[in-house]
């Protein structure tokens, strides 16, 4: 199965699935070898690696360079958080053609202003006109190349302080103008608004969730409810960031790695998640055969 039709899989089924979290290659090969069957190429934790703001200040070729690094390195699909699009309909349509050319499975828009905010900061954020955002996912699902391509509409109405009226309106135009799956945003402390939200919506289309502040919630109540998609949204990017903190202080107090080189992975792990060991089997293979050639 190629990845296009196993995301759409993961994102249409019934059944629960989950999403972890890649920045680069190495952590998305870190999850993929975890178990998940998919991965979040996440707008927050790329900006983050390249140490600017969640603002769109990394262009949206650099976000793209990252993210095809990670499917190349990988056999299990990615779902590229694409913000709002860099820019309007026409900017969608090309990021869309980019990412089928590059075999990334899936994008999730969302329906702030360019250049956006991240959800988390501030209140009260402006949303894009709705109409307006519902052809950015008809030219996203036009430009698709590939029939198995997922967009996902991600409405940001309760993070903006909208009401749930809003959120299901918006939910229902995103719907109809072809978005493959809704996702509900919310940064409660608990997972009711989106419990309440994927009730009310019904199961009229997949509806996937990001618990980064109602992490408490059990992902029964997700089941229980109609909700099949849950993506760990950040996670290995703030484990990365406590483990370089914690070993990093040591050897500067130490000034030793003696300490600590039985807490980190080594050389040869590092060797494995690039490969390394497969090219040097290869090498016998095509160094010889050119030698023979010669």
């Amino acid at each position: 199965m190629n990845k296009f039709k196993a995301l759409k899989e993961i994102i249409t089924s019934a059944e629960i699935s989950f999403l972890m979290e890649g920045h680069n290659a190495i952590s998305a090969r870190i999850a993929q070898e975890s178990g998940f069957r998919a991965i979040w190429a996440s707008g927050l934790t790329i900006s983050a690696s390249m140490g600017v703001s969640d603002r769109n200040e990394v262009s949206w070729t650099q976000v793209l360079e990252v993210v095809e690094c990670m499917a190349d390195s990988i056999d299990v699909p990615v779902l590229m958080d694409g913000d709002t699009g860099f820019g309007n309909f026409n900017n969608v349509s090309r990021l869309v053609k980019k990412m089928c050319q590059k075999g990334i499975a899936g994008v999730c828009l969302e329906d702030k202003l360019f250049p956006k905010l991240n959800s988390f900061l501030g209140e009260e954020q402006t949303l894009i006109d709705m109409q307006e955002f519902c052809g950015k996912i008809k030219a996203a699902k036009d430009s698709q190349t590939d029939d198995d391509f997922i967009v996902v509409a991600r409405t940001e109405a309760l993070v903006s302080g909208k009401d749930m009226t809003e959120a299901l309106r918006r939910s229902e135009a995103y719907h109809k103008a072809g978005a493959d799956a809704i996702l509900i945003h919310s940064k409660q402390q608990t997972g009711d608004e989106v419990i309440q939200f994927a009730r009310e919506w019904a199961r009229r289309s997949p509806v996937c969730v990001v618990p980064t502040t109602y992490y408490k919630t059990p992902v029964e109540e997700y089941e229980r409810n109609g909700i099949t998609g849950v993506i760990w949204a950040n996670h290995s990017m703030r484990a990365s960031v406590t483990a370089l903190k914690k070993i990093t202080q040591r050897i500067m107090m130490e000034r030793s790695v003696m300490s600590i080189e039985d807490e980190i992975s080594s050389v040869k792990d590092i060797f494995q998640l690039t490969n390394e060991y497969q090219v040097q089997e290869a090498e016998g293979i095509y160094l010889g055969l050119r030698e023979k050639a010669i």
